[in-house]
């Protein structure tokens, strides 16, 4: 049996379940779509890709921590060591001033004579190579956006690890679906393993890296793409508990369980600093325009901004670096009071004009601190206001540093996920969920686009911000298409129909017992012998469907067989015309949509 011949007869297969043997001449005749699973061997050996890619990218993850450790050693303290460690504890004094700008101008440097696509903290451009470059990374971009984000952070840059990790691991899936014979949807499915896998690795969070990827990459949720991004999720963390261990990034005392009124007001605290998540996002593209204004190449913007991380690290070390440990402090209760929110603002101001300038670095670090350090002040204030509800600023630190990122990104339920992964307490699940849907609520009210997707929008990018169901996928063809079908008998000729094939734009034909044998369009008829039968104007065998498919099979088989509608068959006897689908059709039925979403 060739190949063509197997792919007709699994396509006229109901649920596995094989037609009658007498139908197979017809169905090799005929072009009918074929009917996949959802799970296949293809997606196996996709499966067996990621684990693989995941493995490597759990080991560059913890490589390029050991970078940043070892330029952070040699920029503040003069030492060779990979130990990861603050620059906050550095006695350089004023010097500190030039080691962001150093820093800054190598990365500019490497912007622009390396690859230009290492500027930003990686998950935007990740989404506009998905989006716009069927999933095609250039292969220099997997070692120049680690090594640049290593100089940037090592040298004092105010960002997290984990977003040039997650571009690393992104670009690797990509360049791992180009040397290998793979479709775009398959490289986007490695490019988002990838991603998960470096942020897997980073933070020992498996569940919210495959969330993320969900909602910030593939834009989709199916089996053929969630399993792959999940399994190597999963061997990224692996590779972490083999390196690092199981401890928690961000560790803290454990909570008590929160109160109605303690929940209530972490719900507020939720909604504010999704409030102020939209004026940080709003102030960090203003400060980008700014930047856009300079009248000096876009090299040393980097440069100019490390200027201001130099000269504010000297004012709050602490805003020098990834700042992990300002996180755990926060949520651990250790940072407090005036402290907290002197950091706050510090960070964000070296933060923002960093990432304005165009450097490399993460964003989901910063986020964390900024937000945290306002669920602290908030949470302290309204203990002290509220003191019978026994709210708690640790929670409200930990559900301020959650729904700043959930109001910032739209990435709800990764924001809720990684809060939990990263600290492991569980009583603090229902605090996260109702700050970061209060939070994600103000931002979506508030801000059309996030901070990931702000960039791509003003580059004329359309980002999908809404994963529904395809609605043609829950339509069968048999309720759709129409049952009185104006067929031709291939006995007439062109004068005999010419009345009728004014009111259609095509025809099915069959022979004189009422079988299907073909199909013909107003454009067959042009400038044909007003005697010639309708037979010979068939010029290939017609491309049906069946009853029981859905409307999206039949879109999806109109375009591959480039035609306007398709005979609806049986399919128990494939030349049984009983009825005809156009794209007509196809866009009625979203009228019933329409309708289910009014009021």
């Amino acid at each position: 049996m060739n190949n063509s011949e197997s792919d007709l007869e699994r396509a006229a297969t109901a649920e596995g379940l094989p037609v009658a043997p007498s139908a197979a001449p017809v169905l090799e005749a005929a072009r009918v779509p074929l009917e996949r699973s959802l799970i296949d061997a293809r997606v196996v050996l996709i499966c067996a890709w990621a684990i693989a890619l995941a493995i490597v990218t759990g080991f560059v993850a913890q490589a390029l921590v050991a970078i940043i450790g070892l330029v952070t050693n040699i920029s503040f303290y003069g030492r060779f060591s990979t130990a990861f460690v603050s620059p906050a504890n550095n006695h350089l004094g004023w010097l500190v001033l030039f080691i962001p700008p150093i820093g800054g101008v190598i990365v500019g440097l490497m912007a622009r004579y390396g690859s230009k696509a290492i500027r930003g903290h990686g998950i935007p451009e990740a989404m506009e190579q998905v989006l716009l470059n069927e999933s095609r990374i250039p292969a220099r971009v997997t070692f120049l956006k680690p090594l640049s984000a290593a100089i940037s952070i090592g040298t004092g840059g105010p960002f997290g690890a984990e977003g040039p990790i997650i571009a690393t691991g992104g670009a690797l899936g990509s360049v791992l679906g180009q040397i290998f014979r793979t479709t775009a949807t398959e490289r986007k499915i490695l490019l988002a393993a990838g991603a998960a896998a470096g942020m897997a690795a980073t933070f020992g969070s498996p569940v919210s890296a495959v969330l993320l990827a969900v909602e910030l990459l593939l834009f989709e949720f199916r089996p053929r793409s969630l399993v792959p991004v999940a399994l190597a999720s999963v061997a990224a963390s692996a590779v972490r508990m083999l390196l690092v261990g199981t401890e928690p990034i961000f560790g803290m005392p454990m909570l008590a369980r929160p109160s109605g009124e303690a929940l209530a007001m972490y719900a507020l605290v939720g909604a504010l600093i999704g409030w102020v998540s939209v004026y940080v996002t709003r102030a960090v593209y203003w400060i980008e325009d700014l930047f856009e204004h300079l009248p000096v190449h876009w090299m040393w913007w980097p440069a100019i901004g490390g200027v201001f991380v130099g000269a504010i690290g000297i004012i709050s070390p602490h805003t020098l670096g990834v700042g992990y440990d300002n996180i755990e402090g926060m949520v651990a209760g250790k940072i407090a009071g005036e402290a907290v929110i002197w950091l706050c603002i510090f960070k964000f101001l070296s933060w923002s004009i960093s990432l304005g300038s165009g450097t490399s670095g993460g964003t989901l670090a910063p986020l964390f601190t900024i937000g945290g350090g306002c669920g602290v002040a908030l949470g302290e204030l309204f203990a002290l206001s509220f003191p019978r509800f026994g709210i708690d600023p640790r929670i409200c630190a930990l559900v301020g540093m959650a729904a700043m990122f959930a109001g910032a990104s739209r990435a709800l339920l990764a924001s809720v996920v990684f809060a939990f992964e990263t600290t492991l307490q569980p009583l603090g699940l229902l605090p996260l969920l109702g700050g970061c849907t209060a939070g994600y609520l103000v931002s979506a009210m508030l801000m059309r686009n996030t901070i990931m997707t702000e960039k791509l929008a003003r580059r004329g990018v359309r980002v999908p911000a809404e994963y529904a169901a395809d609605y043609l996928e829950r339509i069968h063809v048999g309720d759709a298409c129409s049952r009185n079908v104006i067929a031709l008998r291939e006995d007439q000729t062109v004068d005999e129909v010419h009345d009728i094939t004014a009111t259609h734009q095509g025809f099915p034909v069959v022979d004189v017992h009422g079988r299907l044998i073909g199909v013909v369009t107003r454009r067959d008829f042009m400038d044909r012998d007003p005697d010639t039968p309708l037979r010979a104007l068939i010029r290939r065998p017609p491309s049906v469907i069946f009853p029981d498919m859905s409307l999206r099979d039949a879109a999806d088989h109109m375009v591959r067989e480039d035609v306007g509608r398709l005979p609806v068959v049986d399919r128990d006897d494939p030349r049984r015309l009983i009825g005809i689908i156009t794209r007509s059709d196809l866009l009625k039925v979203h009228a019933k949509r329409l309708d289910e979403e009014r009021t």
